[in-house]
């Protein structure tokens, strides 16, 4: 992802939000999200010099984002040293279910196939989600994160997938 991308990636992810989080989460919290502000942060993190994250693109035949995925160290106290986490992947809604995600998910795991382990967290609810990353090898490791959100408990479980180094953990 450049500079360039920012605003892009800003709207998947909203429109990824909205589209996979509706009914899963207070509907004023989807409402509120906002594409300038989601860009600010994007914009903060990537010119922050101590940032450990990538991020990934992909882009259609026009070069348009349709696409998003950023990964890197696992942040849950108490994992193995090495272990990476799959922070976000987006789609641009209508574009969901053609091949986008699976080939942002092959890079991602492309790319952390030396870590021993790649985590990820995904709404209880999030069926869609839960078995597009199922389909990639990941299985839940049995951790569950709440957070309240205008007033409702959003359940989140964590997933892991083994990487190319202790394979077999």
């Amino acid at each position: 992802m450049t500079g360039a991308d920012i605003d892009a990636v800003a709207a998947v992810r909203v429109g990824g939000w909205r589209r996979a989080y509706a009914g899963l989460m207070p509907q004023e919290r989807l409402d509120a999200l906002d594409a300038a502000a989601d860009a600010a942060r994007h914009r903060a993190r990537l010119a922050d010099a101590s940032s450990q994250s990538t991020d990934l693109v992909a882009r259609d035949a026009d070069g348009d984002v349709v696409g998003w995925a950023c990964f890197g160290p696992v942040r849950d106290a108490g994992l193995a040293r090495g272990e990476a986490e799959l922070y976000a992947l987006y789609v641009r809604p209508d574009l969901i279910g053609t091949g986008v995600g699976r080939a942002l998910m092959a890079e991602v795991l492309r790319r952390c196939a030396d870590r021993p382990a790649l985590r990820l967290w995904v709404v209880e609810g999030n069926v869609l989600g839960r078995r597009f990353y199922e389909r990639a090898g990941f299985v839940p490791d049995g951790a569950v994160s709440c957070e309240e959100m205008a007033g409702a408990v959003v359940r989140e479980v964590r997933y892991r997938r083994a990487g190319g180094r202790g394979a077999g953990a």
